[in-house]
């Protein structure tokens, strides 16, 4: 989340003396200030002798907080939004995607919970090697525990191929496994740095 101090460039209202009164309740970004009451905060500074300049700071703010954000939708303007400029992605079991809607869906996060051995991984490997074959695209696979299986790629890979293409097999699977990228991580840490890492790559269009 960016700083307030990285924004005194462009806004001149948010000085050092502005700083000084947002550090003096431990507000240091933008996202401090969100979780902040901005009516205490605005009497809070009305005690203050540039109390003038504190509320036009604290105005300029939530000012550049709404510019950054799309105006409010109500229920039927997002369903309109989600069926035309969202994609959906199969995940290659039409039982599944017939309970999810289609399957995944864009900008939504799928949870699949169950017991150990009761199949979570293979509908992850299932729905990645769907993915990368069907749509040709890239595939972030995020493994904590170490279940990734090539292998199994490969046979869901044979089960998608028509018998006709067979004898393209190893290219195919060559394929789809360029677009399949896994990563290990082992705890939140280094969940976070790869969650990071993947939205500056993502921003770039460029994959890890």
């Amino acid at each position: 989340m960016s700083s307030l101090k990285s924004l005194e460039s462009e806004y001149p209202i948010i000085d050092s003396n502005f700083h000084k009164f947002c550090a003096s309740h431990a507000i240091f970004t933008v996202e401090d200030f969100l979780l902040n009451d901005v009516y205490v905060l605005v009497a809070f500074a009305e005690c203050q002798s540039n109390s003038k300049e504190l509320k036009q700071g604290i105005t300029q703010v939530l000012s550049i907080i709404d510019s950054l954000h799309p105006p409010w939708m109500n229920g039927v303007d997002l369903l309109t939004d989600a069926q035309r400029n969202k994609q959906v992605l199969s995940t290659g079991c039409e039982g599944l995607d017939l309970l999810l809607g289609g399957g995944l869906h864009e900008g939504q996060l799928t949870e699949l919970v169950g017991p150990s051995s009761s199949g979570k991984t293979q509908v992850c490997l299932q729905a990645a090697t769907t993915i990368a074959y069907k749509c040709r695209a890239s595939v972030v696979f995020v493994d904590t525990c170490n279940s990734f299986s090539s292998r199994r790629i490969a046979d869901f890979v044979d089960r998608l191929l028509n018998p006709s293409l067979k004898q393209a097999k190893h290219k195919t699977l060559e394929r789809i496994m360029s677009n399949v990228s896994c990563h290990s991580v082992f705890d939140i840490f280094g969940l976070l740095d790869l969650l990071h890492r993947l939205e500056m790559k993502l921003k770039t269009q460029d994959i890890l």
